[in-house]
């Protein structure tokens, strides 16, 4: 593939954009660190800072039922982020939905920002920490109650049976959701351009996913190369949201 310039690039984007009718878009912790919320395998993100445990293994489901007052120490400074604004990326997604063009975004984040930008079909492959229910009675709770209400080890209890609070987030050693499975496989059968950003494509079983793609174009817009460079008819190595907000309606 010859090397174009930005503007080249971004104008072969906008021309897939103008003939397509039934886009999807798929996007990985790219799109939210232009947010401000720390990726969690680039060299500055949450997996090459230190802890008492390694990342992954806090994010577990076998060490969030042993040791939930530790699982909370990490989960309340390095997920849950206040403040946190939607980006030129989630604001464009949200216009080419709203416009038509946009059948779904398929996220593996889990901070609810293509929801706040205004996109409604959002397909979370690994759930979401605006969403929390007590393990015991099932009682829903929202983010703001789990940061700010917790026991003495800093556990947020049920107010109701006083049940240990679980963030609906997809812990290593969880499954995905089905019903999200097959609404994602779905779409991207449906699509007639797939449009991946902000993900190197390693995280499976979600990166598997875009396998089921056999739409017309590909595009893949991510800083660094991905493994699947190759495969796209268009690669874009800036930032999402610098690429997409370019793009006019």
């Amino acid at each position: 593939m010859e090397q174009t310039n930005l503007s080249e690039q971004i104008a072969q984007l906008q021309q897939l954009v103008d003939k397509s009718k039934r886009i999807v878009f798929f996007g990985g912790a790219g799109v939210s660190t232009e947010s401000g919320i720390p990726d969690f395998r680039s060299v500055d993100g949450l997996y090459h800072q230190k802890w008492d445990y390694p990342p992954e293994q806090i994010l577990s489901a076998s060490f969030f039922a042993a040791k939930p007052d530790e699982f909370y120490r990490f989960y309340r400074e390095k997920i849950l982020i206040s403040g946190i604004k939607p980006n030129k990326a989630h604001l464009k997604l949200a216009e080419m939905e709203q416009k038509g063009k946009l059948s779904a975004v398929i996220t593996q984040n889990i901070d609810g920002l293509h929801q706040a930008a205004g996109s409604k079909n959002v397909l979370e492959l690994h759930g979401s920490v605006l969403r929390n229910h007590c393990r015991k009675c099932g009682t829903f709770y929202d983010a703001d109650y789990v940061m700010g209400h917790k026991d003495e080890k800093g556990i947020p209890l049920c107010e109701k049976c006083q049940g240990i609070i679980k963030p609906d987030v997809v812990l290593y050693e969880e499954a995905l959701d089905d019903t999200v499975i097959e609404k994602t496989l779905e779409e991207l059968r449906c699509a007639d351009l797939l449009i991946i950003g902000g993900t190197s494509l390693t995280v499976y079983p979600a990166a598997g996913f875009v396998r089921a793609y056999t739409g017309e174009h590909l595009v893949l817009i991510n800083r660094d190369p991905t493994q699947s460079d190759s495969i796209a008819d268009l690669v874009i190595h800036e930032s999402i949201g610098t690429v997409l907000g370019s793009i006019t309606l």
